[in-house]
């Protein structure tokens, strides 16, 4: 339970009216901050829907706080409502996204927030599903209730890029990962990669990997580093997002450690080949899933991979290698995120490039990033950008 000061405590209790205009911008973005945070509980675990979070707060204290937590159960706001019981009434609600107002696996949350009798509804970012957009919080403002839009927007919508990419294009968020020297190398001229970055960059991914819902590594990656793809934090816990594998001729062998680790995760291998063929049938022996996709050039076309990737109903990828994977998603505009570890070593010009054949003839025509931060993990920087 949260307590604010005792100035921005009276601003709360004793409202001037009810109009939505009477509130402390101030004590609407520490509740919402806490609302964030609820909804950061469901990262990796919400898709095809997104992360929200909500906070009901009465008299300054926060009496009641939910999440949503996987998709077909109830949204934040009904879970929040529901442990607020009749406290409820005459509260205010704060929750990252606005209300929704359709029968789905659900029903609408807007109907819930009128029925508890909630005072005023504090919402950060919209919903881009036609479904929604806009009708919840107008039923709400018929119903007498008043509302407060756009508090903390920016960082709300940040939260939810996978979801909202995904209502405005049908493809899935892609989070380019690697781990390069300084002089952009992601292996020794030999191959060997492990480990370019140190213990702290390799937790902090293993956090990721926490919470995306899928990744995809090229097939050179499983045959040179043979790894597991899974998620292994302290003390165990996390869940293990979807593992696709791009290989375009079924060359690997099913002997690697992605294919027979026991994972309650899903395996699958997207390839040209015939599902139902010899090689396929050697993966499908071991639980693998074969995707039989269109080609581009004799390759996996990445394009239909992730438009298969959203319609299994998962919103972001990350990717995890290699050069060629990485290539040719750049040059092709399919990535819209970078995290990129820098080691404080160098390779030398026999070393693997990480980004593989961008096709930039000059710097007019390289490609930039925006929104670029850095901080420091162990001995090492992560750059995280978007593309």
């Amino acid at each position: 339970m949260r307590l604010l000061t005792r100035s921005r405590l009276q601003a709360v209790k004793t409202p001037r009216s009810k109009r939505a205009a009477d509130f402390d911008h101030a004590v609407a973005e520490f509740f919402m901050r806490i609302a964030l945070e609820e909804a950061a509980k469901g990262l990796g675990r919400t898709s095809p829907n997104p992360v929200v979070g909500a906070v009901l707060v009465k008299g300054g204290r926060i009496i009641a706080r939910g999440h949503h937590k996987k998709a077909g159960t109830a949204h934040a706001e009904v879970v929040a409502l529901e442990a607020a019981g009749s406290k409820a009434r005459g509260a205010d609600l704060y929750t990252t996204l606005e209300p929704c107002d359709h029968y789905g696996r659900t029903p609408p949350c807007s109907l819930a927030v009128l029925e508890a009798g909630v005072r005023r509804v504090f919402s950060a970012s919209s919903d881009p599903n036609p479904l929604v957009s806009g009708k919840g919080l107008n039923r709400l403002k018929r119903g007498g209730v008043a509302v407060v839009t756009h508090v903390l927007k920016d960082e709300a919508d940040a939260l939810n890029r996978p979801f909202f990419k995904m209502m405005r294009t049908g493809l899935p968020w892609v989070t380019l990962k690697a781990a390069v020297t300084l002089d952009g190398k992601i292996a020794a001229p030999s191959g060997d990669s492990r480990w370019v970055t140190g213990e702290a960059s390799r937790a902090w991914v293993h956090r990721l990997r926490d919470q995306v819902d899928a990744i995809l590594v090229g097939a050179n990656t499983v045959r040179m580093d043979d790894p597991q793809l899974t998620t292994r934090l302290p003390g165990g816990g996390g869940k293990d997002p979807v593992r696709v594998v791009v290989d375009s001729h079924l060359k690997l062998s099913p002997g690697h450690t992605v294919f027979t680790q026991r994972s309650p995760a899903r395996t699958v291998i997207a390839t040209l080949e015939d599902p139902e063929g010899r090689r396929a049938r050697r993966f499908l022996a071991q639980g693998v899933e074969v995707w039989n996709v269109r080609a581009k050039q004799d390759r996996v076309d990445l394009k239909a991979v992730l438009k298969r990737v959203k319609k299994e109903g998962l919103n972001h990828v990350l990717v995890e290698g290699g050069a060629g994977l990485y290539g040719t998603l750049l040059r092709e505009h399919l990535a819209d995120a970078l995290a990129l570890f820098l080691a404080p070593k160098l390779v030398g010009a026999g070393g693997l490039t990480w980004a593989g054949e961008l096709g930039v003839k000059d710097m007019a025509h390289a490609l930039a990033v925006k929104d670029l931060t850095m901080e420091k993990v162990g001995d090492d920087v992560l750059l995280r950008a978007l593309l």
